[in-house]
């Protein structure tokens, strides 16, 4: 019988990521690595999901998402450990929009979260994984990446450079052998989103959207949107022409 696929997962205390690993290890996964910054909570999921999957082997590390060098050294420490067969870079956080228009430190923040450090995790791995020649890598952008709107555009600048750094990865591992998957989720109901629950916004259920993201990774797609019809409201925004766009409060 084959072994299955080991995987490692960045940012894996998001709610979405946790939901990827609990399918992971209910579908036949030999090993998860969680990597994130709260040790509580990591370890909480890896006993979490050794319960739901006694024989799967689930471990942790506490890292830092900001230093190149240590980004580095982890990967390559991890690499080392055995093949890779998915590499999913799920951490972010929500900024407040006008606090980030009006304290440059927080904006700094804000891209530094979303945007630098997914691309610098992607690049640290991407090198191992076009050495084997195998492997997916997987990165989680945002719906808000596709047009910049006033509500939210230095998030949304954020997932902006993560589409293009995957649009770039994918062109450069074309026929490498390694898969590169850009994962696209509209608004989702997690800790992050908790602040939009008054207004009545309408959010997925972040079970369903990790079903579609593994689902996708495994079925070898490009781009993921989740759910699946933000690909479409998406398509006619950005299709929207600047008069007609400009005058939405969105």
């Amino acid at each position: 019988m084959s072994q299955g696929p080991r995987i490692i997962i960045i940012g894996a205390t998001s709610l979405i990521a946790e939901h990827c690993a609990r399918r992971w290890v209910t579908q036949g996964a030999s090993a998860l690595v969680l990597v994130g910054r709260n040790a509580a909570r990591l370890e909480g999921i890896a006993n979490d999901l050794r319960v739901r999957a006694p024989g799967v082997g689930v471990q942790w590390r506490e890292a830092d998402f900001q230093d190149p060098g240590r980004i580095q050294a982890l990967a390559d420490e991890l690499c080392r450990a055995g093949p890779v067969d998915v590499v999913l870079i799920a951490h972010g956080s929500l900024p407040d929009q006008a606090h980030c228009q009006s304290d440059l430190v927080a904006n700094r923040e804000a891209l530094m979260v979303n945007a630098v450090s997914p691309a610098l995790f992607a690049e640290a791995f991407a090198g191992h994984l076009a050495a084997a020649g195998r492997g997916t890598l997987a990165l989680v952008g945002s719906v808000a990446g596709d047009r910049g709107r006033k509500s939210n555009y230095v998030y949304g600048a954020a997932k902006g450079l993560v589409t293009r750094y995957v649009q770039g990865l994918q062109h450069r591992l074309a026929g490498s052998g390694v898969g590169v998957v850009l994962i696209k989720p509209g608004p989702t109901d997690t800790p992050m989103t908790a602040h939009m629950k008054p207004s009545g916004a309408r959010l997925a259920d972040p079970a369903v959207v990790a079903r579609t993201i593994v689902d996708g990774i495994a079925a070898g797609k490009a781009v993921i949107y989740a759910p699946a019809k933000w690909a479409l409201i998406m398509m006619v925004i950005r299709h929207l022409p600047a008069r007609i766009f400009n005058k939405l409060n969105i």
